[in-house]
């Protein structure tokens, strides 16, 4: 299968989610939406690909709001258009935090400002283990989704709703690709700051990162496996805007 990964920045690689991709045979192409000289201006205007193109699409994390239209509406407004496409024409979609966001929004959910956001690892609820297990799961967000009317919310913690499921889309709230390597990415490109602000220590939020590197490959191979499982295939789903899900 040929697999999509619309990274949004420069400091977001796939990680172990897209090398897990690989590992199964799949074909793993990438699509920047933000060049990294425009990071500063990201209200840029971008072609996306004719849904049909890939088999699967995964949307990733960004330091953006997926409900900011004024600020990056020039490519975030065609965005949802193009994903909403892609999980109708039956397109299988993964989409992680921001990528998350956009399919609950996409879908007829909605995304707005946290009361209060998450930074570092935590444990979730989850209706479903085998599908997503507890954790720990990496979390950077400020935003959060409401579930859209027709999915299957599938975790959640006191924070926010953190997994649902409708059709062939999986969306999650949290970061599975997330390893040290890429910590490192944010932190350098101003995250230092946020975690500061946030009462924490970058240095030993890295340190944390690398420890849990090898369950954190482990969980996000697992998702991936599960979601080619359960999710992908279309014989288990009535429809792709169908009430209930694969689960």
């Amino acid at each position: 299968m040929r697999v999509l990964f619309i990274q949004h920045d420069h400091v977001s690689p796939y990680g172990p989610v897209g090398e897990r991709f690989i590992e199964l045979g799949h074909e793993v192409h990438t699509f920047r939406v933000v060049p990294e000289e425009k990071f500063s201006t990201p209200n840029v205007h971008v072609e996306f690909p004719q849904v049909g193109d890939f088999d699967i699409v995964v949307p990733m994390g960004a330091p953006w709001g997926a409900w900011d239209d004024e600020n990056v509406g020039n490519w975030l407004l065609p965005e949802l258009a193009y994903l909403k496409a892609c999980h109708n024409s039956g397109t299988p979609v993964l989409g992680l935090c921001f990528g998350g966001q956009l399919m609950a929004r996409a879908l007829g959910g909605s995304v707005g400002r946290a009361p209060s956001h998450e930074i570092g690892y935590s444990y979730i609820y989850s209706d479903d283990e085998s599908l997503i297990p507890h954790g720990p799961w990496f979390q950077w967000h400020y935003d959060r989704f409401v579930v859209p009317p027709l999915a299957t919310e599938i975790a959640r913690n006191s924070r926010a709703s953190q997994a649902f499921v409708q059709g062939r889309t999986l969306g999650v709230q949290f970061h599975p690709e997330l390893v040290s390597d890429m910590l490192t990415l944010w932190l350098a490109e101003g995250g230092s700051a946020e975690v500061v602000k946030d009462g924490q220590d970058p240095t030993i939020l890295l340190e944390h990162a690398r420890r849990e590197d090898p369950e954190s490959r482990r969980r996000a191979a697992a998702l991936v496996d599960v979601f080619m499982q359960r999710i992908v295939p279309a014989d288990v789903i009535p429809s792709p805007d169908a009430a209930t899900s694969a689960v």
